[in-house]
């Protein structure tokens, strides 16, 4: 391959990235030379910070380009399957942190009240372009257990079966279940589906011995749950 001043290793040495963050901290870099660091290498025409800075035009900020698939990544010259891999899972890690720090621990939480659940999940479910519904499978401390994704749907609804719901849960020492979906549209408020299918669930763990502390909701940086609004 042709070298080309478009290469970064080519710049003086203090001015590439790489060897600024090593010296300086991850702190002195732009977001595009933090993001030029992951994709690597640009193309023939363009460094790596240049594609990155494609990403955020086109995206506009980090929070947007965080809920971007590895196929729309894809969709930037210079972002092959490799480089929106390294991207995604990099993404992934961000809001794994984020839910740990929420809980105070690495380990499994114990879910006390609704906000420790919006906590957890609310990073790891904020960014979802379509609806998915999840079971926490909890012990007799309200320790997690297991987390099941049962259903995962379009931007509208999601199909949510109670032999779903519980195939698990009678698997392991369950104790009793929280079940969290999230609203992709930003709007937390409960569906008539949403309220007809928690008390099909409720009712369903009642006959099996497995109580359904809650179901929660949640949409963009907000939750509702039903047990805190006296919905189950």
């Amino acid at each position: 391959m042709v070298e080309t001043s478009y290469q970064i290793k080519k710049w003086p040495e203090k001015e590439r990235p790489r060897e600024r963050l090593l010296q300086h901290g991850a702190q002195s870099l732009t977001e595009a030379e933090l993001l030029g660091i992951l994709i690597g290498k640009g193309t023939r025409n363009k460094t790596a910070i240049d594609v990155a800075r494609q990403l955020l035009d086109r995206y506009e900020s980090l929070q947007e380009l965080f809920t971007r698939s590895p196929s729309e990544l894809m969709k930037i010259k210079g972002i092959g399957s490799a480089k929106a891999a390294i991207l995604s899972a990099a993404f992934e890690l961000v809001r794994r942190v984020q839910s740990q720090k929420s809980q105070g621990q690495a380990k499994k939480p114990t879910f006390k009240r609704s906000a420790d659940v919006a906590g957890c999940y609310i990073p790891l479910m904020r960014d979802l372009r379509k609806e998915v519904f999840k079971v926490l499978l909890l012990n007799r401390a309200n320790r997690l257990i297991k987390e099941v994704t049962v259903s995962e749907g379009t931007l509208d609804a999601s199909v949510v079966h109670p032999r779903e719901v519980f195939r698990e849960a009678l698997l392991e020492p369950t104790s009793s279940v929280i079940l969290i979906h999230n609203h992709p549209s930003g709007n937390a408020t409960p569906s008539e589906e949403d309220l007809r299918l928690t008390k099909q669930l409720v009712e369903a763990g009642r006959l099996l011995g497995i109580k359904v502390h809650d179901h929660i909701i949640l949409a963009g940086e907000s939750h509702r749950s039903f047990a805190d609004e006296g919905l189950m």
